[in-house]
């Protein structure tokens, strides 16, 4: 994998910090996004999630955890694909599942636990890295791969 584009790292001191990073976030999205979450149980890809999901115009009722369904559409300004590969070993099993489909498609796709099958994220991406570093704190390092997602993350966390 070649170098980021472009980096940025932003500190979170609340989880609701976290979720208006999200709706900023979300209100940038464009069809054919893609952003992979990574960090561990607790770190706050939930909160960022909702918040993404929120700045799309996602109406808050639609908004669930994939991990049982791995891919969950919403509805929004535009259609938003959020999965969760947590419980997938690897590139052939997504593959099963459709997801492949969806990427490069007519919507923008969210994925958490990106770093489980690293293949699922297209050549262009932005990945988002998120780690605790205090009770409530998070650290966000935020790495654009490609001209679009370097665009995009400039406009978000200039």
């Amino acid at each position: 994998m070649k170098p980021p584009t472009l980096t940025r790292t932003v500190r979170s001191g609340s989880p609701e910090e976290t979720h208006r990073l999200g709706v900023r976030l979300g209100g940038l999205l464009q069809p054919g996004d893609f952003i992979g979450l990574v960090g561990d149980l607790g770190a706050g890809k939930t909160h960022l999630v909702r918040g993404v999901a929120e700045g799309a115009e996602v109406p808050r009722s639609q908004v669930a955890s994939p991990t049982f369904a791995i891919v969950y559409p919403y509805s929004g300004r535009i259609p938003l694909y959020h999965a969760d590969l947590y419980r997938i070993s690897d590139e052939d099993e997504l593959y099963a599942t459709g997801f492949f489909d969806l990427v490069g498609g007519p919507g923008a796709v969210l994925v958490e636990w990106l770093d489980q099958v690293p293949g699922a994220a297209p050549r262009e991406f932005l990945r988002l890295t998120l780690r605790p570093t205090a009770e409530d704190a998070r650290e966000l390092q935020a790495e654009a791969f490609g001209a679009r997602p370097a665009a995009l993350l400039a406009a978000w966390l200039p």
